[in-house]
């Protein structure tokens, strides 16, 4: 029954992770918190899988329609967000050792990931003026700060790359969604070797990847589908709405918790 749910719930986040850039994750999490059957580290786990492998379909169906990358960009900012991937998987192993209370390290991700959804959503919805940045250094940067969130968030990327991608490079919403995709791809990559080099995977039930990576797989055709048929108008929309409800997912686990 676990498993069925997780299928479900994970065909409809990647699909709309992939429409909107936020790459699944930032749904995923949330509704596995609420469904409750694993432990904060385990849902980590599956969620960067499920992302991860939505990221590569996603990324091959738009370079396989004619999709257009400027791979310097690519390049520097998936380079930033690997690293950002292993500091922030190491942040997320120190705070469950630190606290030792799964319940603390839930809300402090749902705080953060709270921080972030409002950011987003008050920038796509007020407009705000991009800085066109075209430096290294600022690719860098921004890959290391969205892979730092991704991974000590469990979120995958979320709200935050397409944002942070459209303010500091001036990227239209559907371009900064497709660079969003390829972050997402290597921080969760980073996540998930840190894992594997670090307290290892035999503490997960690994039996839940047959469902986990099929949903992914279809979740990423689907969305990659969706977002060569809709509008700039339409993904803005969608994004906002994701965010929203999102937004009452989290506030809600946010309160079942204290």
């Amino acid at each position: 029954m676990t498993g069925f749910l997780y299928f479900i719930v994970i065909i409809i986040a990647n699909t709309i992770g992939a429409v909107s850039g936020m790459g699944g994750g930032v749904l995923i999490k949330p509704m596995l918190d609420f469904i409750g059957a694993h432990s904060v580290a385990a849902i980590s786990f599956y969620s960067a899988t499920a992302v991860l492998t939505m990221s590569i379909v996603s990324t091959a169906r738009q370079l396989k329609s004619g999709q257009q990358l400027d791979w310097q960009v690519v390049g520097w900012v998936s380079s930033g967000a690997v690293f950002g991937g292993i500091i922030g998987n190491t942040a997320f192993d120190f705070l469950l050792s630190y606290f030792r209370n799964d319940a603390v390290v839930q809300l402090i991700q749902i705080v953060l990931t709270i921080l972030t959804l409002l950011f987003a959503f008050f920038y796509t919805k007020y407009h705000w003026r991009g800085f066109h940045l075209q430096s290294v250094i600022w690719y860098l940067l921004c890959g290391l700060v969205l892979g730092f969130l991704a991974s000590l968030l469990g979120i995958g990327g979320g709200p935050i790359n397409v944002s942070l991608l459209m303010l500091l490079f001036g990227l239209p919403i559907k371009e900064a969604t497709v660079y969003s995709i390829c972050t997402i791809f290597f921080s969760q990559l980073a996540k998930i070797m840190s894992m594997v080099l670090g307290t290892g995977l035999h503490q997960y039930d690994l039996s839940m990847l047959w469902f986990i990576i099929p949903a992914a797989i279809l979740g990423g055709l689907l969305g990659a589908k969706a977002s060569r048929v809709l509008s700039a108008e339409r993904v803005t929309v969608i994004f906002q709405l994701v965010i929203l409800l999102v937004l009452i997912i989290n506030i809600y686990n946010g309160i079942q918790l204290l």
